[in-house]
């Protein structure tokens, strides 16, 4: 099955030749970025809906440093690997392509998605990537976050959990 999974997964550059061909046949692009450290009901939902925005869905992924970086020590809690084929596994991902830097601007500008979109607990000009995408005539949307799914809440319950003793 990983083999299978495998081909959804592509490093920036090969994502940049597809991408060229995508356009050439016409196809939307959508692309949105995390970090998906617990993938849990509100990423799929999620995804399912950036999906509905186009033809092709690609999701960047930060790599396990830069999740160190921007969520703190103890993160990720599932590894790199692990994070891009449970993506590569959701039908409506088409592909999967992880990034070391902090921000996603960098592939953003390798794919050039005709449409870049972010949970609703962003405001449009904080997206970033947004100049890149709407120069271009592309559209930057949000997608309302869906209220107790995140992971940040199911590492909380797990540490209350633990410290009422139900969890040893």
């Amino acid at each position: 099955m990983e083999v299978l999974l495998q081909e959804k997964i592509k490093s920036r550059n090969e994502l940049s030749k597809i991408r060229s061909e995508l356009a050439k046949s016409g196809k939307k692009v959508v692309f949105t970025n995390g970090c998906f450290d617990i993938l849990h009901r509100g990423h799929v939902e999620y995804l399912y809906l950036a999906k509905q925005q186009g033809d092709i869905l690609i999701v960047g992924v930060n790599d396990d440093n830069s999740v160190r970086r921007l969520k703190g020590k103890g993160r990720p809690l599932t590894p790199q690997e692990d994070r891009l084929i449970l993506l590569a596994a959701l039908s409506m991902v088409d592909y999967v392509c992880l990034f070391s830097e902090d921000t996603p601007l960098e592939l953003i500008r390798a794919l050039q998605p005709d449409i870049l979109i972010k949970g609703g607990d962003y405001q449009l000009d904080e997206i970033v990537g947004r100049e890149v995408v709407e120069k271009r005539g592309g559209k930057v949307l949000t997608i309302p976050f869906i209220k107790g799914r995140s992971t940040t809440g199911i590492i909380e319950k797990i540490i209350e959990l633990t410290k009422e003793g139900i969890w040893d």
